[in-house]
């Protein structure tokens, strides 16, 4: 049988006779499985071999495209920079477009000039949008692939989502909420950026199911829960919105920020002399590893930003040639106390 290597470099790359890799490659009887195992090592590495040969002297340019709070965007970057000479031989560098204001012109503006100035790829968390989804799909069009991370835009031509599952994130917090309030009718508040991030609204629907269904195996409806949204993720926007949200309500104590601005929501409840019971938020920023550590923040919902980012580099980077066999898959979900937060998130 033929094979992509000579005889002669597998024996070699495996230490064994050239003989015993004839035998092992045309499936003979009287080999030993250590030694097929053994081959067929050698040729995993061989093609590992010849990957960073492809990858020698490549040059990548990549585009980060987000509307989020500096707060992430600062922690993504970081992770990303930290990264990038990671993906040797090859030379990746990336351009930043961050935005803090949701805005779908915006991001189809920022993606449009890209496609006209040309880059080998994309990583991009934006609005699931008709006009978004159209301006990814032309991005791929003219040979640009696209990545979204944190957030889906699943009707795209995009190459790949990188991220957790952000259903499953809702359902995780949801049992966290319900039991440490334990019994009782305390309420729950739900603190959302907006409704144009698909991600947001699957972290709610992945909430509330779970908590009508841990409910139903009390035998009661559930408990109350009660939302605030538009608030971009900004504190002071947050901190407005959740004391009306208190004063409406006299049985809420506990939080599920799904978006941000944490530091807000602490300081409504606060001012208002409330307690709250439970608190559930998502990665693990500055302000969030503040509030973990003083205990205003029961949870942390984080994932590996650095493995993220260079699973992205990797999506991109097979689809310009560069490697092979890059499989997305979903960031596991990591729970964090001020028990066992790092000090840094990557």
């Amino acid at each position: 049988m033929t094979h992509r290597y000579k005889v002669r470099e597998i024996a070699q790359q495996a230490g064994l006779s050239e003989a015993t890799v004839d035998r092992v490659l045309h499936d003979r009887p009287g080999v030993r499985e250590n030694t097929r195992a053994e081959v067929q090592q050698a040729i995993t590495d061989l093609d590992k071999q010849r990957t960073q040969l492809k990858l020698n002297g490549r040059k990548f340019l990549f585009d980060v495209v987000m509307q989020t709070p500096a707060r992430f965007s600062t922690e993504f970057r970081s992770a990303l920079e930290a990264e990038l000479p990671m993906l040797s031989p090859a030379v990746v560098r990336c351009r930043f477009h961050l935005r803090e204001t949701e805005s779908v012109p915006r991001m189809v503006e920022d993606l449009t000039r890209i496609a006209a100035k040309g880059s080998h790829g994309v990583i991009v968390k934006a609005p699931d949008d008709p006009d978004v989804v159209a301006t990814i799909d032309h991005l791929v069009e003219v040979g640009i692939p696209v990545v979204t991370y944190v957030t889906d835009v699943p009707d795209s031509k995009r190459s790949s989502y990188v991220g957790i599952d952000n259903r499953a994130a809702g359902a995780t917090a949801a049992y966290l909420v319900d039991s440490w309030l334990a019994d009782g009718d305390a309420a729950v508040l739900i603190v959302s950026t907006s409704n144009i991030f698909r991600n947001e609204g699957e972290r709610e629907m992945g909430f509330r199911s779970t908590l009508r269904a841990l409910g139903s195996e009390r035998g009661t409806a559930g408990r109350r829960v009660v939302e605030i949204t538009d608030s971009e993720g900004l504190d002071e926007t947050v901190e407005l919105l959740v004391e009306h949200a208190l004063a409406e309500h006299d049985r809420l104590e506990a939080v599920y920020s799904i978006g941000g601005g944490n530091t807000g929501a602490v300081r409504a409840f606060e001012r208002l002399g409330r307690r709250c019971r439970v608190f559930v938020g998502h990665d693990l920023d500055s302000d969030n590893r503040r509030l973990l550590r003083s205990g205003s923040v029961s949870a942390i919902l984080h994932h590996d930003l650095r493995a993220d980012a260079r699973l992205a580099c990797r999506i991109l980077m097979q689809e310009g040639g560069g490697v092979g066999g890059v499989e997305g898959e979903r960031s596991p979900i990591q729970i964090l106390t001020r028990f066992n937060a790092p000090h840094s998130s990557h």
